[in-house]
């Protein structure tokens, strides 16, 4: 026993032995000193003496009294038998509450240690109160850390596995070109190529890192989202015309709104470029801005004709270092879409992913007005 259940056993067990014994001293003490006799009857008056020869009537009894056996007259064994109940339901009440706490101490213990896969609920599934809504949240915390250290553990990997593949060609480049200086040509292009690959890795790496760590930029430039989400889809044509994709837009009309210009951009293009990338051959790509009046929110829409994504896991590829499933490496480093919920948490919006009945993803984007 800890010793939290020390505290808890004796402060129940003090407070009902003192009760119990303030109960049994003040009734001890006000018990009658002794019990009270009836008074003798009145002598009879002498006319009404028995007649002479009669016999007399016999002498009335005194009434009996049951009072208390002789144990219970003394205030000890009451007090002894509150004490030694007191003391039962102090261990049952003090164990109660301790219990609990003390399994989670233990599996804080073993998150430390590092076995992220520990739960509690189980334990605490027949509680109803504050230390079985802690447990839930315990399991809470262990999952999302342990999800959040596994995505960093993929990270690490993915990152070094696609910078080394860019920095071997890099240095096959750099060989060549110093031993055919008349490709000079050749091999710069594809020096800016792989070099450009390198630092679209680690810029969405320090954007989701200072995301992360709250710092804000200037918010408060007026931005029309309609000329964003036109430059977004500006950009997309021109990259899907190598695979005949199109970019249908709707209700493309201006919206203005207090917010950090790049930032929007970049999340939108983020969710753009994503249906880009899995839509197929001569898909088409529907990107719509919608205004709620009564909520007074924007919505941006963007559906496209991809394989969709499985209903468990909608809610996961906005997390970092997330791939939908069967992503390949051309797919990025799932890093984009974990970007564009951060920034819309950063203005109070949301991001969300649905599948759409006809086939494909529907991402959208909801912003409010203010």
């Amino acid at each position: 026993m800890g010793r939290l259940f020390w505290k808890f056993f004796f402060a129940f067990w003090m407070a009902q032995l003192l009760t119990s014994v303030g109960v049994g001293v003040a009734i001890w003490a006000l018990r009658p000193e002794h019990p009270p006799h009836p008074e003798a009857p009145p002598p009879a008056p002498p006319w009404a003496a028995p007649p002479a020869g009669a016999m007399a009537p016999p002498p009335p009894h005194p009434p009996h009294h049951h009072g208390p056996p002789p144990w219970l007259r003394h205030p000890v064994p009451p007090l002894v038998a509150g004490s030694i109940v007191s003391l039962i339901f102090a261990a049952a009440l003090a164990w109660y509450f301790s219990r609990p706490i003390r399994s989670l101490r233990q599996a804080f213990d073993q998150v430390a240690s590092g076995q992220l896969d520990v739960r509690v609920g189980q334990s605490l599934r027949g509680r109803r109160d504050e230390l079985a809504d802690l447990g839930r949240d315990f399991d809470r915390m262990a999952e999302r850390l342990q999800v959040l250290l596994e995505g960093q553990r993929r990270l690490l990997h993915d990152v070094s596995h696609e910078l080394r593949s860019p920095l071997a060609r890099l240095q096959a480049a750099i060989d060549l070109l110093a031993q055919q200086p008349e490709r000079a040509a050749e091999f710069v292009a594809r020096i800016e190529r792989e070099a450009g690959r390198m630092d679209q890795l680690v810029g969405e790496l320090l954007t989701l890192a200072r995301l992360d760590a709250g710092i804000r930029p200037r918010q408060d430039e007026p931005v029309d989202l309609a000329e964003v989400v036109a430059n977004v889809v500006e950009d997309a044509e021109f990259e899907g015309q190598q695979r005949q994709c199109r970019i249908a837009t709707e209700g493309l009309d201006s919206a203005v709104l207090h917010a950090n210009r790049e930032l929007l951009h970049r999340a939108v293009e983020n969710v753009v470029r994503n249906a880009l990338r899995h839509s197929p051959e001569g898909g088409v790509i529907v990107v719509a801005l919608d205004a709620d009046p009564a909520r007074n929110e924007l919505t941006i829409r963007v559906d496209d004709q991809g394989p969709g994504v499985p209903e468990a896991e909608l809610e996961a590829i906005f997390e970092p270092f997330m791939r939908a499933p069967g992503a390949n490496a051309f797919a990025g480093y799932g890093l984009g879409l974990a970007i564009t919920r951060r920034v819309l948490d950063l203005y109070g919006g949301r991001a969300r992913a649905l599948n759409r009945p006809g086939g494909g993803l529907s991402v959208r984007l909801t912003l409010p007005r203010r």
